[in-house]
């Protein structure tokens, strides 16, 4: 049968469950409704004919959808998913699930009481490198791992995009820790199997905003791009502008930057294994390592995604990219033994096939998978916390303990 979907939230994110029920995965749903702030918005989306709702009427628009997306704002999550579980609606939402102890706490509570179901879309999970990583965690070639040590960098281009939208206030994204990081403490748990037990933190604001190393430098400009040149972007966040003075794409170095460029974590799981991580927003490059120490060997994935930021890269994705420069590597060497390089089979599409096999997940319903990809409200949570309590420790200066199922924090 042919589910009735709702979407909440039409700015870039929705572009592709929309694009997915338009498109390969029309058979699967079809988009009867959409709810937004912003009328030009939805007109822009609205190609499937479905109902039109301002949130003051959503309630009224659970009533005639099997299912909600949610892709608005990272702060307005928690109500929304839990209005929908309340009323026995599916829930398919973005990440982060949401920004903060309570917000977990509210959707873990609806969750408990609902039949409906919540899937979290860390589509991270399903890249081929990151699954043959998993898969090769699992085979037990390098034993129990005892440490992990991983490095995300986003380049000029990419990491100055959160500075420039919503996401530059803490209040409203949670702060990278929350909004990028979960993406990534996600699969530190996915591939371990375990859930944060203790978290510390340090971070700084140290390159954007007006006192940032990046103010007043010469070549300024380049973090100014014209988003606006892109049709889409145009449609999307000028042409709408006039509804609710929402300014898309604001100056790095300005006034009111509230989220941090520079964080350093160290987080101790319930399996005694230990992660260290960094996250820098100001890169030249694009990419990350990740490397697993166990017992028996050590396994290493470095990715590198765009090898230099050009400044068209902010309209031209494939700017700075070249097969000669952007790669991924993935090794594993057992003691006593040369390291193997490993081969990554990717597919089709964005994320090396990764996005397809998402949203089959999505729409379909999840086929047979040993790997365990499909992430719910469980698997959300425990990478939001993981974030918020990074956030916090770097605040006071002192380690924050989870509870021992992960979905909680013991001093909050």
């Amino acid at each position: 049968m042919t589910r009735r979907y709702g979407l909440i939230g039409t700015g870039h994110r929705a572009q592709l469950y929309i694009d997915a029920l338009a498109g390969e995965w029309s058979d699967a749903g079809r988009l009867v409704a959409l709810c937004d702030t912003n009328a030009t918005r939805m007109a822009y989306y609205n190609t499937f004919d479905a109902a039109v709702h301002r949130p003051d009427r959503f309630a009224e628009m659970l009533t005639g959808i099997d299912a909600l997306i949610v892709t608005t704002v990272d702060a307005t999550h928690a109500g929304y998913v839990r209005a929908a579980l309340d009323a026995g609606v599916d829930v398919v939402v973005e990440k982060p699930l949401t920004v903060d102890e309570d917000g977990c706490a509210r959707i873990a509570a609806a969750a408990a009481r609902s039949d409906a179901r919540l899937i979290v879309t860390f589509n991270y999970r399903y890249s081929p490198r990151n699954s043959a990583v998993r898969e090769l965690l699992a085979s037990g070639r390098i034993g129990e791992v005892t440490a992990v040590h991983f490095e995300w960098l986003l380049d000029t281009i990419h990491g100055a995009d959160y500075f420039r939208r919503w996401h530059r206030e803490h209040d409203k994204s949670g702060g990278l820790l929350v909004h990028k990081s979960t993406h990534h403490f996600d699969l530190v748990n996915w591939w371990l199997g375990s859930s944060p037990a203790t978290v510390f933190a340090q971070a700084g604001l140290r390159f954007y905003g007006p006192d940032g190393a990046g103010a007043g430098r010469a070549d300024g400009d380049l973090f100014r791009p014209d988003l606006f040149a892109d049709p889409r972007l145009k449609a999307l966040y000028a042409d709408a502008a006039h509804e609710d003075g929402y300014v898309r794409d604001q100056d790095v170095f300005s006034a009111g930057v509230t989220i941090d460029d520079t964080m350093s974590v160290l987080v101790r799981y319930a399996n005694r294994a230990v992660l260290t991580y960094a996250l820098n927003a100001y890169s030249p490059r694009e990419g990350y390592r990740v490397a697993f120490t166990g017992t028996r060997g050590r396994i290493e994935l470095e990715v590198s995604e765009r090898a230099w930021a050009s400044p068209d890269a902010a309209l031209d994705p494939t700017a700075g990219k070249s097969e000669e420069e952007t790669y991924e590597r993935l090794t594993v060497q057992e003691h006593w033994k040369p390291a193997e390089e490993i081969e990554i089979m990717r597919g089709a599409g964005g994320h090396g096939g990764g996005d397809a096999l998402l949203l089959d997940d999505v729409f379909r319903g999840p086929s047979r998978d040993p790997l365990a990809r499909q992430a719910g409200w469980r698997d959300g949570i425990r990478s939001v916390l993981t974030g918020v309590a990074a956030d916090r420790s770097a605040r006071t200066g002192r380690p924050v303990h989870l509870t021992a199922d992960g979905l909680g924090l013991q001093d909050g």
